[in-house]
Formats: C-alpha cells, structure tokens, sequence
C-alpha cells in the first residue's frame, strides 16, 4: 500500500518558487545572477503599518483570533469594497486567510466536487490548476493569444462552459501577462456567465491597485451586479502595500460561501496571525500615498523593460496594463542553437540556457499554460532591470 497519497501525483511543484530556488543555489556557489523570477515588490513595507503591528504587540493582541479574522479587519474590508469597488458587503460576508492563496484553495475545498469544472484563461498563475486538482475539481483552460493581449474572449468563454463548470476563474491584472480587462472587456465576459445561473466567478483581484496610465480597475461584480449573488472577490494586501511576508488574503462573498470556508478554515489554520491582521486593518484605513508612488515607480520600470525587450533579437513583448510582469514571446527563438550548441527547442530551454549563459534567471511560459514565452518580474530595481535586459539582448543576439 503506498504512503503518499494519489492526490499529489496530480500536482506539480510551483515553477515559480522551483526558478527562484534555482536561482539562489547558484548566488550561493559565487554566481552573479539577477533574479527576475519572484512576483513580490521589492519595496518596504509602509512605516504606518509596521508600527501599527508593533503598537498591537504592546497591545498584547497576541492571542487567538476569530478562525474568519478579527472583527476591526473584517469591518475595514467592507469598507474597502464599498469605497473603491462599489460593493455592498457586509463583514459578516468577508473572511481573512493566511495569504491569497489561501482564500483561493478554500474556495475551492469547500466547492468542488469529483470532475466538476473551473475555466481557467491561459497563461494562468501556476497555482490554479492544482489548487482544483487537489479540490478534486477539473482545470479546463482557454487560451488567450498575444493578439488579443492575453485576454479571455467572449466566444472562447461561451465555449468552455459545460453543464459540470462550477467556477469561471477571473484574474485582472493577470499573473502573467500583466493583462487587465476593461469594463468594456469585462462586461463581455459577465454577458456569458450570467446566461449560466450554475456558474460562479472567482476572481483574483490582488494587483487590483497596480495599473497604468489611464487603465481603470474593475471586478466583475461591479461591472455586473446581478452575479453579486454567486461571485467570490478575492484581494489581499501582498501587493498593494509590499506586505508579502504578513501573510494576509481576504475576500467576500454570499454568505453561504463564506460560511462553507469558514468552516474548512476552522480545522485547518483557524485564524490568520494576528498581528499580520492588525497590520492590514492600518493597510486599508491608513494613508494611501504609498500605493500611487510605487505605481509609478513600476510604471517607469514596465516601460523600460518592455523597450528593452522589444529591441533584443527575437523577442516580441506587449505592453501589459498592470502588475509587475511581462510576458515576451520568444516563438522567433525556437530552433536556434547556443554558441555551445545546444538547441533552443523549448521556453524551457531558453530559460535555461539564459541562466546559465548570463545568470539571468526567468521563469517559462509552458509553466503557466501558455508558449514559447516567459515571465519577467520588474519587481526590482532600473539597475537591475537595465543590466538583466542587456544581458537578454547579448543572449538571444548569440543565438544562430
């Protein structure tokens, strides 16, 4: 009888942490290598909501929380959706995780059962799939085209959905390709679920705060009130406020949702470190400044890379509306060979070989769904940035 269960033989260790890992070993053996490969901001966290984390310490708020997350956080989300979305949610109707992930995976526990289906637009966040594989759910991906920026089509959509699809998976601005939808784009989309009453949207809103020039956010229950009874709105601090580490995710939903996770969460983690939680209540109802002035920080960091790329050899780089990413193809690439004389017959491949080449390391299109491309994160410094690019250009000029 095996010991491990078969439900891990579903699931693929993150790509993303297996790049960034790969990375590290080699700075550890003396290589100089700029990872481009982390999607966190490289910025501290805002000094207001540190020390409100250490004000809660003195506070002695260092116990146990509610498993659904303390009542001041749960207040001060409502708040949040009602300011800056539209939406009506009661605190009641929200609940805090230990990272967005979390809130995600719960989602899925709580609602799939064996073989029933969540449309995933490709290229996807590595995570998604497993998280319903694991759920016992089926992954039914769309695919997107650099044509169409990465952007799930209506027609496409209409197609995937099937009497067994429970979920529509919604991800704006995307991890990946930094594609976000317009309302216009996003109204599009809402049409077709709402023809399904079967169907529920989850939607990853957590680079909600990080687009460009003059793109305005949306979420799909804003754009579409009459899903606001079958939709979960999932954000979370990580982004926005350089919090990665705090470990906070929230989302709201119908109650009977909310109950479902609540539960789940219940014999699971319980709540959320409450002094993170007490952190993120300042996050949301402190000053704002800090997210307009890293928003223009990365804006200035997305248009030099983009320029960058676009002028390296073989690459073709679109420029995203928001989030910290790009996502180049490298098409023009394929079947090119190194000045060793490896062929370069995979984005795979070509991530590689840039590694061990220039010690920059990406991480490849295939491991989030869609190819030959790969993700960049310009979550890092204009030096870094301007070397790491330079670098792609002399790789893929060597390439014959």
């Amino acid at each position: 009888m095996a010991f491990i269960s078969d439900t891990l033989a579903r699931v693929k260790p993150s790509a993303t942490i297996a790049v960034t890992q790969k990375a590290r070993d080699l700075k550890a053996k003396g290589r100089d290598v700029i990872s481009l490969s982390v999607g966190e901001p490289d910025f501290d966290t805002p000094d207001n909501v540190k020390e409100a984390a250490i004000a809660a310490i003195r506070r002695g708020e260092t116990k146990y929380t509610p498993v659904p997350g303390i009542v001041p956080l749960r207040e001060a989300i409502a708040k949040k959706f009602k300011r800056e979305n539209g939406l009506d949610y009661k605190p009641a109707q929200t609940i805090v995780g230990t990272g967005g992930k979390q809130i995600l995976f719960n989602a899925f526990l709580a609602t799939c059962n064996p073989g029933d289906e969540v449309v995933i637009p490709a290229p996807y966040w590595v995570s998604y799939p497993d998280m319903v594989l694991i759920a016992g759910g089926k992954p039914v991906f769309v695919p997107t085209t650099l044509e169409n920026a990465f952007k799930l089509q209506a027609e496409d959509l209409e197609r995937a959905i099937t009497p067994r699809t429970k979920w529509v998976l919604l991800n704006s601005p995307s991890n990946p390709s930094g594609a976000a939808y317009s309302r216009a784009e996003m109204k599009a989309l809402t049409d077709v679920i709402l023809r399904h009453p079967d169907v529920w949207v989850l939607t990853d809103d957590i680079y909600e705060h990080l687009v460009y020039g003059d793109f305005e956010f949306c979420t799909p229950a804003q754009v579409e009130p009459g899903l606001m009874d079958r939709t979960l709105t999932m954000n979370g601090v990580s982004k926005s406020y350089a919090m990665t580490g705090w470990r906070i995710g929230y989302a709201a939903g119908p109650d009977r949702l909310i109950k479902a996770m609540d539960m789940l969460q219940g014999q699971q983690t319980s709540g959320a470190c409450s002094i993170a939680q007490w952190a993120s209540v300042e996050a949301l109802e402190g000053p704002q400044d800090f997210i307009p002035k890293s928003r223009a920080v990365f804006e200035g960091r997305r248009d030099l890379v983009v320029s960058m790329l676009n002028q390296a050899t073989g690459l073709k780089c679109p420029v995203p509306e928001g989030a910290f990413y790009v996502y180049p193809s490298c098409a023009a690439l394929i079947g090119k060979r190194t000045p060793g004389g490896k062929t370069i017959e995979t984005d795979e491949d070509f991530v590689t070989e840039l590694l061990e080449a220039e010690g920059v390391a990406a991480v490849h299109g295939s491991a989030f769904g869609t190819g030959p491309n790969f993700r960049i994160s310009y979550a890092t410094s204009n030096e870094l940035l301007e070397r790491a690019c330079a670098k792609i250009q002399s790789f893929t000029a060597s390439l014959r």
